[in-house]
């Protein structure tokens, strides 16, 4: 019934590209026998495993991308259930008000009821499939990532929602002030200086606008990225996302911009040397504005050291720690 209201209602178009959440390490919420875990994947796809101890039901599995067609499918139409001994405590506690035969199946102890046939001849597994997706909309944006469930019920799903969700940024988040150290601010300054430090241009340049440092150990740089970026024609065509290593490549400018505007790195060169820590953790598109946030770690005449993320919309788009050699000549990482 709710499927044919919402297709009634009809499908518009946003205003911008859909939000939402890329998986990119895993994430695990355990709770005594129930688990959740997510990892990366490019599509959404659930694995969920039940096990009861009952004759009638034990074990079932299904792995299963979440597509509109199947969803509507093969895992809507998959009903609630319970046990037979289970409804007398529920009916006390005021649950299942709406439950009878016509929407529900009843496991006893020698069979199962229902008003009709299974659906599915693992509909209950389909069923927990279901729960887990409306549990997982509670954290307001739909997930690229493989969500692998095990006996996981309610309680189990909204805890690893919430572990989700603290990854997020906050309503009004300000991801220069919420960093910001200790330290004298001066003014920003725009392109045309940025290229008095650097020897970078067109079409490798990609640091915009730096808009804070305090002249010692930190910088913060913008990066605007437009589809007519030479990049997205060929990475990818139709699908264009900035690739990541021109996101670590974004943190050495502005890491550059700050080590080699000191007067005793004046006409050295810096060359990457190493780079650790490297994650990725959202793609970066069209339109989208890239924040980069350098924090230096350890400075010498012959070797910087720094630990640098970049931003989209206060989301952590890519991280690393770079480590960088000084040499006599221009820039060159």
């Amino acid at each position: 019934m709710f499927m044919n209201m919402i297709k009634e209602a009809g499908i518009a178009e946003l205003a911008e590209p859909k939000k939402y959440f890329v998986v990119r390490e895993p994430f695990w919420v355990v709770d005594g026998e129930n688990s959740v875990v997510a990892l990366p994947a490019d599509e959404f796809k659930i694995s969920c495993t039940i096990a009861f101890q009952h004759q009638c039901l034990k074990s079932q599995y299904l792995s299963t991308k979440i597509t509109p067609d199947i969803f509507e499918k093969q895992i809507a139409t998959s009903r609630t259930f319970c046990f037979y001994n289970e409804v007398e405590a529920l009916m006390d506690k005021g649950l299942i008000k709406g439950g009878s035969l016509d929407n529900a199946v009843v496991i006893g102890e020698n069979g199962i009821f229902s008003k009709e046939e299974l659906r599915f001849e693992d509909e209950f597994v389909r069923h927990k499939i279901l729960d887990l997706v409306g549990d997982l909309y509670l954290l307001g944006r739909p997930i690229k990532g493989h969500i692998i469930a095990i006996k996981s019920g309610h309680a189990v799903n909204v805890k690893f929602v919430k572990t989700l969700f603290d990854t997020l940024p906050k309503p009004g988040q300000d991801v220069i002030s919420r960093s910001k150290k200790a330290g004298k601010i001066t003014v920003p300054f725009d392109i045309n200086k940025i290229k008095e430090i650097l020897p970078h241009r067109y079409p490798f340049l990609l640091v915009d606008r730096i808009v804070e440092t305090d002249n010692e150990s930190r910088i913060v740089g913008l990066k605007n990225l437009t589809v007519n970026e030479d990049f997205y024609n060929g990475h990818f065509p139709g699908n264009p996302v900035m690739p990541g290593v021109l996101q670590l490549e974004a943190m050495a400018q502005c890491a550059g911009v700050l080590m080699l505007k000191k007067s005793e790195n004046e006409g050295k060169n810096a060359y990457f040397m190493s780079m650790e820590n490297v994650k990725f953790r959202r793609t970066v598109i069209p339109g989208d504005q890239l924040l980069i946030e350098v924090q230096v770690t350890k400075l010498k005449s012959k070797i910087g050291k720094v630990s640098a993320k970049t931003y989209v919309d206060g989301e952590v788009a890519s991280e690393a720690d770079l480590t960088f050699a000084f040499v006599d000549g221009g820039f060159g990482a």
